[in-house]
């Protein structure tokens, strides 16, 4: 195997069964532990060595994101619109919890960091439950390094902004994170519809993958989708605020 065939992920790669293979629990245990290491060792820290740290990760995503996509402008046979725009734009869930915590390290406000934390979270369990993509090769190929190595870093970026005392989730303030997931939600529905790069970022549509891995009918799925989701948005913020109340002294 060549480099440019490794770099072009060309070289023949079998798919294999590679979740919760070793690699994988490797990966998942090296995140964990950089999480709890890193939290401990850092809580005494400035938030400039907290936002270094973080802000090294996303330079990593960013870089991988940008070798990736020059490669699938080498490798595209024809350029369309609609092919330059797949290749530049994020499209799957975890593409966008990338651009999520990296524009979130650059904006450095309060709110943005609640919102990626929270897509990035879901998107990045969801994934190393059961990874699709990086893990099911038998070669560790460019495509499939790029794959394990962002999620990786925006898992871990996506739980120390919470770790690290980035985010603070307040109800009073729960409106500029709905705005947010309400821009996210109007760019995911023009991916499908009007730009046409992907079928289903978040697994809300008809027949996705997640729906046929629980097998059951789309008529109970997008219910239980709906609810697990207010659920989970639901917790960053009630949780906080009934462990708060409990520590608050009584009259």
């Amino acid at each position: 195997m060549s480099f440019t065939e490794w770099l072009f992920s060309t070289y023949p790669n079998p798919k294999v069964e590679g979740a919760w293979g070793p690699l994988h629990i490797a990966v998942l245990l090296l995140c964990i532990g950089f999480i709890v290491l890193t939290s401990l060792l850092f809580r005494r820290k400035s938030e400039r060595v907290r936002y270094g740290v973080l802000l090294g990760l996303a330079a990593v995503i960013v870089l991988l994101g940008v070798v990736r996509r020059i490669n699938g402008f080498i490798l595209a046979d024809e350029l369309t619109l609609q092919r330059a725009l797949r290749i530049l734009l994020p499209r799957p869930g975890c593409a966008i919890s990338c651009w999520l915590v990296s524009i979130a390290l650059i904006v450095r406000r309060r709110f943005f960091y609640n919102f990626s934390a929270i897509v990035g979270i879901l998107c990045a369990t969801i994934f190393f439950a059961y990874p699709s993509v990086g893990f099911t090769n038998e070669l560790i190929l460019f495509e499939n390094l790029y794959s394990i190595v962002t999620h990786a870093f925006f898992l871990i970026i996506s739980v120390c902004f919470i770790t690290y005392g980035f985010t603070e989730f307040r109800l009073d303030g729960i409106f500029r994170e709905g705005i947010c997931l309400a821009v996210m939600l109007v760019y995911t529905f023009l991916e499908v519809y009007l730009l046409k790069i992907d079928p289903d970022p978040f697994y809300f549509l008809r027949d996705n993958e997640v729906q046929e891995i629980l097998g059951i009918s789309y008529g109970l799925y997008l219910p239980l989708y709906l609810v697990f989701i207010s659920v989970y948005i639901g917790a960053f913020y009630f949780i906080p605020r009934l462990s708060a109340r409990r520590r608050s002294p009584k009259a």
